[in-house]
């Protein structure tokens, strides 16, 4: 059959996994156009000019396919599913043998040897160890073709206990105390700790994502947009308890100085966190530290024995994200006005370029001093977790896996062969954002993850598992689909590429199992009946915000009527907080930062009282409201203690089997820590918590608060047990 260029393209989109249409939440579908799935196409190096450019790119692709022996990685679960490799052999082939060797990650090999004819495809063998394994097939004429194995479970990982569970969700940068540097930091989390154990009975503390950032306000203090997902922001350290800081007399003189305490008392009694200001100090207090270090890495004392130890464990992803921070700070010192790396020289921009290799070996002490501080946060935040999990909290730390990877960061520039040039993720558009969303980040390449076993991504999941008892994973529809947007093109003129979510799922199982991490997939937003099934078979709990759980006839749904395997959460970082919903602050706010005009804002506001309306309506539906209490949400005129009591009343009383409260809705805040599609408009991530960690025992309105959430987690069957200290 002869086909078209339109049908050849059809076919080239659908080889290379681009949706053809897709559906939005009103149910509307939209098609593909030719010219977008031409961009994509282009952007993944497939030639699209002619149809002949088509029919080659999709042979090409084909017989690839067809003269592999081994696809390069081959992922299955422990229970049901296929029990064999495919393996391809050439005709010629057939009337010899095939030795093929299992070498176990654990250590230990097993082999077997089969005649060539009788074999399509690798048997495995009975009992598999979950694990990274590798699988090497000697071919009959010589040479050798190899595969990783990846061994999962069929479900993530679950406590035995099945206890239901609630949590307070804080951002660390904001907490305040009376010793921190301007911004939150490990220590004042364990104080944190002290204070939910004794007054809130929660079982976890909910944290924004950790991840390292530029620190540069107002366009690089996102922590959903990382410089890197796999290390930290070195803003979070106590520098103060860094060993190395005790040591060194120059850094605690450093400290002392004058102009240095003046500083601190100013970032500590601001009410924003001044990100570059607090980066700042901390940077210069370390490098103090550092050099009482490096003493003892010269005479290779114990604790340089432990540290090199952890840098050899972390590999090349610590030794390029530290020669990246070392250059980016290197050439900033002598270009202040270079701001990215694809500004920077030329020779510096391929990490494995000669000049970034003798830049490395000339600037080692940088090099190291970044490695460094690493390990510092490393050993902080595990003892945090320790400190969680010994003083009762039955799950401890609650991480957040961003999906975003800024541009110029160090991820990008590191690996880049792991990203889609030439294209951006966002969303469609939909009645949140009419015109789309462009999340200016590059796509993954599935493709080059598949070719390298996965690594990456596995390590992605790994580090942000460590030191926690759950993870949230940012957009868990990334394992599915992305919607990519060409460059040039705004989110209206996008596309759904899919993922491989049939591998990608039974991965983050096997982490999860192995770290004994509990996952939550935020699935908010258009997501179809097979994502939602597949996401419950591999035990991930939904992640259910209220405002969005409506029948189709605009009624919020009752609490009995969440699914039992999700989260609750009282809003996100993205949404109103119970108080801004009911004051219409977030409307406001976007109003007076130029995102809305006179006619959208009136017509938001018309529609928020109407949500308001049906709100109360379901709180006196379940009983949560006084007979008293008005009836008309034009009658309320800011959030009373009895409608905020009430709202929590119902979140506790979900079916959802985790239930998370933010700080700012504990106390009431009317602010949200971020205004979606501001950046200098609206001070996002910034925002302090309202009051100091040592006011939380003393403040007769903290202590009501703690006090009514804990009466709803008592009611509901969700209060921590008194706890009992782990030993150790």
């Amino acid at each position: 059959m002869t086909r078209t260029y339109e049908q050849t393209l059809e076919r080239a989109a659908a080889l290379w996994g681009i949706e053809p249409e897709y559906e939005d939440v009103l149910h509307w579908k939209h098609r593909t156009s030719p010219e977008t799935q031409k961009a994509i196409l282009a952007a993944l190096g497939v030639p699209t000019t002619t149809k002949e450019d088509l029919d080659g790119a999709i042979e090409r692709r084909l017989r690839e396919e067809r003269s592999r022996p081994l696809p390069p990685v081959w992922v299955v679960t422990s229970g049901a599913g296929p029990r064999e490799i495919p393996l391809h052999l050439p005709a010629e082939l057939a009337d010899g043998s095939v030795s093929i060797e299992f070498l176990w990650e654990g250590g230990g090999a097993e082999r077997r040897e089969l005649p060539a004819a009788a074999l399509g495809a690798v048997p495995l063998p009975e009992n598999l160890p979950l694990g990274y394994h590798e699988v090497r097939v000697s071919l009959p004429a010589g040479g050798e073709a190899r595969t990783r194995l990846i061994v999962c479970p069929d479900r993530a990982w679950r406590p035995p206990s099945g206890e239901r569970a609630a949590g307070l969700a804080i951002s660390l940068y904001s907490l305040r105390s009376g010793r921190n540097w301007g911004c939150g930091d490990f220590t004042d989390l364990e104080r944190l700790v002290d204070w939910l154990v004794e007054e809130a009975g929660v079982s976890f503390v909910g944290l924004n994502p950790l991840h390292a950032i530029f620190n540069r306000q107002p366009f690089n203090t996102s922590p959903y947009l990382p410089a890197s997902v796999f290390y930290r922001n070195l803003i979070y350290l106590d520098v103060e308890r860094v060993e190395d800081f005790q040591n060194s007399a120059r850094a605690r003189r450093f400290v002392s100085r004058p102009e240095v305490q003046a500083e601190l008392e100013t970032l500590r009694s601001g009410e924003l966190v001044e990100y570059e200001r607090v980066h700042r100090l901390k940077l210069g207090a370390l490098k103090l530290a550092f050099a009482a270090f490096l003493r003892e890495w010269r005479r290779d004392s114990a604790r340089a024995r432990q540290f090199r130890e952890y840098a050899e464990r972390e590999g090349n992803l610590l030794e390029r994200f530290a020669v990246f921070c070392a250059l980016d700070e290197w050439i900033r010192a002598r270009n202040p006005g270079v701001w990215v790396w694809p500004d920077w020289p030329e020779q510096y921009r391929d990490p494995d370029s000669e000049a970034v290799r003798n830049f490395a070996r000339k600037h080692w002490r940088s090099v190291l001093f970044y490695q460094w501080v690493q390990w510092q946060l490393d050993l902080q935040l595990a003892a945090a977790q320790e400190y969680a999990r010994r003083k009762g909290l039955s799950i401890g730390l609650y991480h957040d896996l961003a999906l975003a990877t800024d541009r110029c960061g160090a991820d990008f520039w590191a690996w880049r062969s792991f990203y889609v040039s030439g294209c951006r993720v966002g969303a469609p558009p939909d009645d949140f954002s009419p015109k789309g969303q462009d999340w200016a980040f590059p796509p993954p390449d599935c493709e080059h993850h598949r070719e390298t076993g996965y690594r990456l991504f596995v390590e992605s999941i790994r580090k942000n598992c460590r030191h926690g008892g759950a993870l949230r994973i940012d957009h868990v529809m990334r394992f599915f689909r992305l919607y990519w947007i060409p460059e040039g093109r705004d989110p209206t003129q996008g596309a759904y590429v899919r993922q491989p979510h049939e591998e990608l799922l039974p991965i983050l199982a096997l982490e999860s199992v192995r770290q004994q991490v509990m996952v939550i997939g935020e699935d908010l937003g258009t997501v179809t009946p097979e994502i939602r099934a597949a996401l419950d078979r591999y035990g991930l709990l939904g992640y259910k915000v209220p405002y969005f759980e409506k029948h189709a006839d605009g009624r919020f749904r009752l609490p009995q009527d969440y699914p039992e395997q999700s989260l609750v959460s009282s809003t996100t970082h993205d949404l109103p907080t119970l108080a801004g919903f009911w004051l219409s602050r977030d409307i406001e706010a976007r109003h007076a930062a130029g995102l809305i005009d006179a006619e959208d804002y009136e017509r938001q506001l018309g529609t928020r009282e109407g949500e308001k309306q049906k709100m109360l309506a379901l709180l006196f539906e379940l009983g949560l409201l006084p007979d008293w209490f008005p009836r008309n949400a034009h009658e309320v005129p800011e959030l009373w203690s009895d409608l905020h009591n009430a709202f929590i009343g119902f979140l506790a009383g979900a079916r959802s089997r985790l239930m998370v409260l933010t700080q700012e809705d504990l106390f009431k805040e009317a602010e949200q820590q971020n205004l979606p599609a501001s950046t200098w408009q609206h001070p996002n991530w910034r925002r302090k918590m309202r009051f100091h960690l040592e006011e939380l025992r003393s403040t007769r309105y903290t202590r009501d608060c703690t006090a009514m959430f804990r009466h709803w987690l008592e009611r509901r069957g969700r209060a921590c047990p008194t706890p009992t200290p782990l030993s150790g």
